[in-house]
């Protein structure tokens, strides 16, 4: 059985119903955008009977899809004395244009370049579009409230009209867009002021045989979808909504909670500035607390645990309110996790969507995830995840597979989650890692600082959230680029990440591009230690000393990669 209608009612019919209620916006969909080009191009098109494309909509009473609703931009609320029977998904923007440019009186609020609004009134010079159809949109002209229009005469120069009274409009044959579809009197009053001039007549019933008729018989192509899922009509609106913003599951739930008067934006907002006080959470969205959210909820429900789509879309006001504020503080719990595994920023989080089954997992095991035992099988899953890529594809599946797996195991024992065993390291990946934007090179960034206990090498201070960002701390050269260069060295080879370690900026800056047997004294002489603490300092960076101080590049290479395939192995529990 089809789920869609199509029909295609007059351009007229269309934009009455707008203005009478009968056709409205739900909630989710954002506001109107458009700039003065795209409406003369919009008003152009018709004026030629050129296509504008199909408008989708939702039969709102075939549904039992429940939106908080709103009125198309423009539409007077005391003309409108129902609750819709439709809703635009796709075509707002045109549909909004042609809705404020034919039948309204009080222009139309546009964009200009620098996003500032301005309200405009469209016109058609009547010469203009009796002549070359190629230059329709030149004949359609706007200008501001005072109804002065800047024009080119015949031989080039700037003039300007007032069209502020139809006497004007008359006189200098410019029709107003907003009278189309309620043209008589000004046509009748444009014959008088012509004193029944026949060239005159002759050309008014051309304009409107060409131009106001075509608008008048213009159909609309139109899609209405019914007895649609929210899940559905999510999906159908990422899918047609290409030209204007995305509509995501955050935007639709939003739309299904108002109605019942919960504002779930407003809600997010709070929780929003609560969370990103923590540096860690700060890419953290709306769609991420939902997804944390869900796992808890349908776990609780004894249904198949998930947080996908059409499990969001599901949600009820009352089973948000059930676990909004635990999750909350799941995501708190989960800040506090990354700073111990020395994950202090946002854009060091190797993985933001593995944040989602975290924040779910310390949810749901409460008090009993802040034991060391708890939290080292949280930290072995939590690395397996990362240096294991596993959050590199679709996450919904892994999320949900992770969060319940996890805490199965840890609340009851038995075998350990497929992450877990399913995770793998090759020690070859290492050199391969060259650029921060991934996310293993994130994830061995913050293991080489919580594995050896890293400190920075001048100051000697153990690297903490206070440290990392007061210091400046960053991964940077070893052997020193400009060193490595000089020497020939592979770039491919002296820029990946067994070449890398967190240096605070003034210690980068002492380094410099000298040899290490050269930078060594200089760093031990200003922090006032000898080589053998400079030595432990090392040690705590996975960095044979003694081939550091050699210069010895290749020595130096084979033995942290080493070093760091082990710390990778321990930290997967894999040795």
């Amino acid at each position: 059985m089809s789920t869609f209608d199509i029909g295609q009612p007059f351009l007229q019919d269309l934009l009455k119903e707008i203005g009478s209620g009968k056709i409205q916006l739900p909630d989710f969909q954002r506001g109107w955008v458009w700039n003065d080009d795209r409406i003369r191009s919009l008003i152009a098109s018709i004026s030629r009977d050129f296509p504008i494309g199909s408008v989708l909509t939702l039969k709102a009473r075939d549904t039992d899809i429940c939106f908080k609703t709103r009125l198309v931009a423009g539409v007077n609320a005391t003309d409108v004395h129902r609750e819709p029977d439709t809703l635009i998904l796709d075509g707002q923007q045109r549909l909004t244009a042609l809705f404020q440019t034919l039948m309204s009186k009080n222009g139309v609020s546009t964009r200009n370049a620098q996003g500032r609004t301005r309200r405009l009134y469209y016109y058609l010079d009547m010469k203009a579009c009796l002549g070359n159809e190629t230059e329709r949109e030149e004949a359609v002209v706007s200008c501001g409230k005072d109804h002065r229009l800047q024009v080119l005469t015949s031989n080039g120069k700037a003039e300007t009209i007032d069209l502020s009274s139809t006497q004007d409009q008359y006189e200098k044959h410019m029709f107003p867009v907003h009278k189309i579809f309620d043209s008589s009197d000004w046509k009748q009053g444009y014959i008088q002021h012509w004193n029944q001039d026949a060239e005159k007549i002759t050309s008014l019933f051309k304009f409107d045989t060409e131009i106001i008729q075509r608008f008048n018989q213009y159909e609309v192509p139109i899609i209405e979808l019914s007895g649609a899922s929210k899940e559905a009509v999510c999906l159908v609106f990422e899918k047609v909504n290409t030209g204007g913003i995305t509509l995501t599951v955050f935007e639709l739930l939003t739309a299904s909670l108002a109605a019942e008067n919960f504002q779930l934006r407003d809600d997010w907002e709070l929780r929003k500035k609560c969370l990103r006080e923590h540096k860690g959470l700060r890419k953290l969205d709306g769609i991420n607390f939902l997804q944390a959210l869900t796992l808890i909820d349908t776990k609780n429900l004894n249904a198949a645990v998930s947080c996908k789509r059409k499990e969001i879309l599901e949600l009820d006001r009352k089973r948000y309110e059930e676990w909004a504020d635990q999750i909350e503080v799941g995501f708190l719990k989960a800040a506090r996790f990354l700073h111990r595994q020395k994950v202090f920023n946002a854009k060091d989080v190797p993985y933001s969507a593995q944040l989602v089954p975290l924040a779910a997992i310390l949810t749901d095991l409460g008090n009993r995830s802040e034991t060391e035992e708890v939290q080292q099988k949280i930290a072995r899953w939590y690395w397996c995840g990362v240096l294991g890529e596993m959050y590199a594809g679709a996450t919904d599946t892994q999320s949900a597979r992770d969060f319940s797996e996890v805490t199965t195991w840890i609340k009851e024992g038995g075998k350990e989650p497929t992450t877990i065993r399913e995770a793998n390291f090759q020690k070859k990946r290492l050199s391969e890692l060259r650029t921060r934007g991934s996310a293993l090179y994130k994830g061995i960034h913050a293991l080489m600082m919580h594995d050896g206990g890293a400190c920075d090498f001048r100051t000697g201070i153990p690297i903490d959230e206070k440290v990392f960002f007061a210091d400046r701390i960053d991964i940077h050269h070893i052997f020193p680029r400009a060193w490595c260069q000089r020497e020939g060295i592979d770039r491919n080879i002296y820029n990946s990440i067994i070449n890398k370690t967190a240096i605070s900026a003034r210690t980068n800056q002492m380094i410099g591009g000298r040899a290490p047997s050269e930078y060594l004294p200089r760093v031990e002489g200003t922090a006032g230690i000898d080589e053998d603490e400079m030595d432990k300092r090392l040690a705590g960076h996975l960095i044979s000393a003694d081939a550091l101080r050699d210069d010895d590049f290749l020595s130096f290479f084979e033995a942290r990669e080493e070093a760091l395939f082990r710390v990778i192995q321990k930290a997967m529990g894999k040795i």
